[in-house]
């Protein structure tokens, strides 16, 4: 259920911390080894888990040249480390020329949620939200991507932006498949996809069986994860990705992301890595990282000479058994919107928000209210349209 603003504000009240909050600001690339046992508690205990956040995933998109700007933002109480938020400047505010203070995020990372101490919300933001009023290299206004909508997060912040008597609009929202229930794989399975389809998957499945010996697998420490690395770039390479030169090891910078990403997920413990092979052979691999209660499922491939099949679909039915562990309660598939074929598959949906919040000064607030005027007409011109066309 979504709640109204004034709800939000109220349902979230301030839980002081034992001190008074500290902000120390460094360049992405010289982030302190002194922050990194803070960090990791931070990790496994949050307000909200995001494994795009933690200290192994950033690390690891430190190989994919971050803006030179790109600051980490971190909110202290005392020595306790209460949050981080990671900002860069942006330069475009969707089709206008606006410059802006942005949460940094790259194109591999599918959720900007930052790590927030658990009742700490309100006051991490309005930390955050003070330091970039002061801040002389913080433009426009704040611009948050990948938001958990009515999260704790993102309830933290309408808390603390109206505190400071500012808006904290919602100006995109998207919806994508994720998977939560109490119910067994099998179950949820026959559930979710109704049973002409379930009969279809069966016979691709036994007619793949014909084609030769057919196993999933799940990596355990005493693989090698290197070969498991290299598969799996092999297998994404060998599709259309590869051909259109998007594929990770295309580049020497998103092939070294992936590797130091997968090696930092399995040290911190929080790899899970899937595959579907024929003859010892993978013809579909599945990386998910996992964040108790959560997982998010990170990248997958598959063979296209056995796209007939489907061994993507098999493999995603293979994953449903997560919904049995006792620690995990939820999976974000990090999908796009409408993805047809996840969506086929898991029943329920996340919504994720980007909101924009002003900063002090009377050229800053302009700008933002600018870019809201902008925003509310271009919709309204669409609306408009739409209704004119479905008139016709």
């Amino acid at each position: 259920m979504l709640l109204a603003h004034d709800q939000i504000v109220q349902a979230l009240p301030a839980s002081p911390p034992a001190a008074p909050p500290r902000i120390e600001i460094r360049p992405m690339r010289e982030m302190p080894p002194e922050w990194t046992d803070g960090w990791d508690r931070l990790a496994g205990h949050p307000s909200e888990a995001n494994v795009f956040a933690e200290r192994w995933f950033a690390e690891a998109s430190l190989n994919l040249e971050p803006p030179e700007d790109a600051r980490m933002m971190a909110v202290w109480a005392g020595d306790r480390l209460i949050g981080l938020l990671p900002l860069a400047t942006a330069h475009r505010y969707g089709r206008t020329p606006v410059a802006h203070v942005e949460n940094w995020l790259h194109h591999h990372a599918f959720l900007g949620t930052p790590l927030i101490a658990p009742g700490q919300e309100r006051v991490f933001w309005t930390a955050v939200l003070e330091a970039l009023d002061q801040a002389d290299w913080a433009p426009g206004f704040l611009h948050m991507v990948g938001l958990v909508e009515n999260g704790t997060v993102h309830r933290g912040l309408v808390a603390a932006a109206a505190a400071l008597d500012r808006p904290c609009d919602v100006v995109h929202r998207s919806e994508r498949a994720f998977l939560e229930s109490h119910l067994a794989a099998k179950d949820y399975y026959e559930q979710a996809v109704r049973k002409k389809k379930r009969k279809e998957i069966g016979r691709l499945t036994a007619r793949l069986r014909e084609q030769g010996d057919l196993a999933f697998r799940t990596y355990w420490p005493s693989d090698d994860l290197e070969t498991w690395i290299d598969d799996f770039l092999a297998l994404e390479a060998k599709g259309w990705k590869g051909k259109a030169g998007s594929a990770l090891g295309c580049h020497p910078t998103t092939d070294a992301f992936f590797r130091a990403a997968v090696k930092g997920a399995e040290a911190a413990v929080r790899l899970q890595f899937l595959r579907l092979d024929l003859d010892g052979r993978a013809i579909a691999m599945l990386v998910t990282f996992m964040a108790p209660p959560g997982a998010f499922t990170f990248k997958i491939a598959f063979d296209e000479d056995f796209a007939r099949f489907s061994p993507g679909v098999l493999l995603q039915l293979e994953y449903l058994k997560v919904l049995e562990r006792d620690d995990i309660a939820w999976s974000d598939s990090c999908a796009i919107e409408d993805h047809p074929m996840i969506n086929s598959l898991w029943m329920e949906r996340r919504s994720v928000v980007r909101v924009t919040v002003p900063l002090s000064g009377a050229r800053r607030r302009a700008i933002h209210a600018a870019c809201r005027g902008l925003e509310t007409g271009s919709a309204l011109l669409r609306r408009l349209i739409s209704r004119k066309e479905s008139d016709q």
